[in-house]
């Protein structure tokens, strides 16, 4: 499953993002993975929450993204949700938003994971296709 939680840069997306992890990493049996383009927001974090710096690890586009994505899947077999924040930077989307997410649907069917992301796209700037997985539009 692909959520994604849509608004302009500035709009609070991040806190939303975080509350959901802090309030799903009560009820899950499984593990939790939150990927950001820096550690700004660990402490905000539950420390049962793993956080991943993505540009740590030298990702330099979106077909290294997805399979860096497969990598952390292919280490932890109770993981249940990885949250993605500023996803088009951290992804290195540029035209492919479509294609990164056809991906991550692909992935999360396969392994029973589900992809939480932020998009700083507003609601009405996605294709029809993706505008049904936005739950939150700020």
């Amino acid at each position: 499953m692909i959520d994604i939680i849509a608004g302009s840069k500035g709009k609070g997306k991040t806190k939303i993002l975080i509350q959901r992890a802090n309030d799903d990493i009560k009820s899950t049996h499984g593990n939790i993975v939150y990927l950001d383009k820096n550690n700004k927001h660990m402490y905000e974090l539950s420390n049962r929450i793993r956080l991943i710096v993505v540009p740590e690890y030298g990702i330099e586009d979106t077909d290294m993204f997805i399979g860096f994505i497969a990598g952390i899947i292919s280490q932890d077999h109770d993981l249940d949700v990885i949250y993605l924040d500023s996803f088009l930077t951290i992804a290195f989307i540029q035209d492919n938003l479509e294609y990164a997410l056809d991906k991550l649907e692909e992935i999360s069917k396969k392994f029973d994971v589900s992809f939480v992301i932020s998009v700083s796209l507003d609601k009405k700037d996605l294709s029809e296709k993706l505008q049904a997985l936005v739950s939150t539009a700020l």
